[in-house]
Order: C-alpha cells, then structure tokens, then sequence
C-alpha cells in the first residue's frame, strides 16, 4: 500500500521530456523523497519506467496523465506492467487539462470520475492514483477516491483551502524556482515559462479567487507576482516558499527547477534543506 509518507516532505517535479537516468538518480541521490514526471505522458508511461529503473527507493508520481489523450484501460494495462516490476513505488496522476488545450475538455469533473471508475475496475486501488485538482469539487473527489491532491500553480492561500477539503488525504502541490546570481535573470526565466500558463483560465481564476491581482497576471507576471509563484534567485527564496505551502497545510511539495541546470538547482535547495 502507497501512503502519502512515501512521497517525504519535498519532491523534484520535471517534464517528461527532461527526466533521464542521470536527472532520476540525482533526484533520489539529493535525499527527495519522489520525483515527477511532468507533462503529459503517453499511455505506455515510458518515462516512468525509465525513472524507476534507474532509482531504487524513490516514489515516482506522473504529474499529470491528460484523460483526454489515451484510454484508461491502456494507461492501467502500463501501470500493471509497471508495478509488476516496481511495486509499491508509482502513483498515477491524471487529470482532465485545460479548456484551451483540449476542446472536447465538457464537464471535466465527470469524465475523472468516468475515468477513475475504469481504473479502478482495471485493478488500481484507490491508494494508486491521485489527481490533479484546482477547485473544491475535483479537490473533494480526489480525496474521496484517491490519495489525493497534486495542485499545479497555486498560492499557499490555495494549500490552506484545500486542505480542509481533503481532510487526511494527500496535498501535493508543486513550486516552480528559479535560482540564478542575478534576479533578474531569474525572473526572465520564470516569466518566460510561465507565459503559457498565464494564458489558461483554469489557472488565472484560481490565482485571482486566492488573492492575485488581475492585472499582475495581464501584465505577463509582475515581479511581485513571479516571485510568489516561481520561487527566486536564491537556494534560501525557495525554502521560504516551499514552507509557507507546508505552514499552510501542504504534506508534501515538489520544486520544479527552472533555467539550465536543473541538478544544480535542486543540489542547492537539498544543501539548504539539508536534505539527504
């Protein structure tokens, strides 16, 4: 059985397309305690399986499987194969994306529970899946039919709302951080990645009902507003900000890196953490 302690207090979260051996083994090396695979993995979850090949003991959580782009009962065919081999250490994510992405994206809230209802009659157990959730509705149901909850681009307003909401279950949610001498820089790269993001209701109305400034969002991320959410320049900024999610209810939260080094990054915070 998969607890929420499995996952430890902080993770690494990636996009698929960067996790290789050599980013999953650093991760575990560091002292995190789960590593997730960002984006949207395909049905056969191959990144997963890579990250848990080459690692030994860390929790591996996809963030997020997209509902939309394969079928369940091929997603849970991959996961069987994947805890045969692995068991114990892989929690599917999934959730039903955004509207801008995905046009058939009609009544999102049902079609997880659709989807969830055919993992589960594949054999997954509730302790197996969690799922991406903004609002009180996804938020309750993932507590009542999975581990719990993996926030994306959220406040510590939203973690503090949320965790009533899920009660014991698990809340997950992740912190861009952005590390670099200069803070400038720093914000640059945090600005310029989050361009996409800023662009997709279901984020933008999260921020602004826990207490963003429309503007700030509009303006393409003022300073303040980059440093509330993408965590910066420094090892010490993302500490701060990883514990005001864990302050205001958090069990676990996962620091997606931004800019060249990733490894870098996340040994710097491991450092301040004294992770390890």
């Amino acid at each position: 059985m998969v607890t929420k302690q499995d996952f430890g207090t902080y993770g690494a979260w990636r996009w698929e397309s960067g996790i290789d051996e050599r980013f999953a083994q650093a991760v575990e090396r560091l002292g995190y305690g789960a590593l997730w695979v960002g984006g949207s993995p395909s049905a056969e979850l191959a990144p997963v399986e890579r990250a848990l090949d080459a690692t030994e003991h860390i929790t591996v959580a996809t963030g997020i499987v997209n509902i939309w782009k394969d079928a369940a009962v091929d997603v849970a065919a991959s996961f069987r194969r994947i805890e045969e081999r692995h068991p114990g250490r892989f929690v599917l994510g999934i959730g039903s994306g955004h509207r801008e992405a995905t046009p058939e994206r009609v009544r999102p809230l049902t079609a997880l529970r659709e989807y969830v209802a055919v993992l589960a009659a594949e054999g997954l157990r509730q302790d197996q899946m969690l799922l991406a959730a903004l609002g009180d509705r996804t938020l309750a149901f993932s507590a009542e039919a999975t581990l719990g909850a993996h926030p994306y681009l959220t406040v510590p307003e939203h973690t503090a709302h949320a965790r009533p909401i899920l009660g014991d279950a698990l809340l997950a949610p992740e912190l861009k951080v952005s590390l670099d001498a200069d803070q400038g820089k720093a914000r640059e790269i945090a600005r310029n990645y989050l361009k996409k993001y800023f662009g997709l209701q279901n984020y933008t109305n999260a921020l602004v009902r826990f207490g963003v400034d429309p503007d700030d969002i509009a303006s393409g991320g003022s300073d303040a507003l980059i440093d509330r959410v993408a965590a910066n320049p420094t090892a010490a900024a993302a500490v701060l900000g990883a514990q005001a999610h864990l302050d205001a209810g958090a069990d676990h939260l996962s620091f997606q890196a931004l800019g060249d080094d990733p490894i870098g990054s996340l040994e710097q915070i491991a450092e301040a953490l004294r992770l390890g």
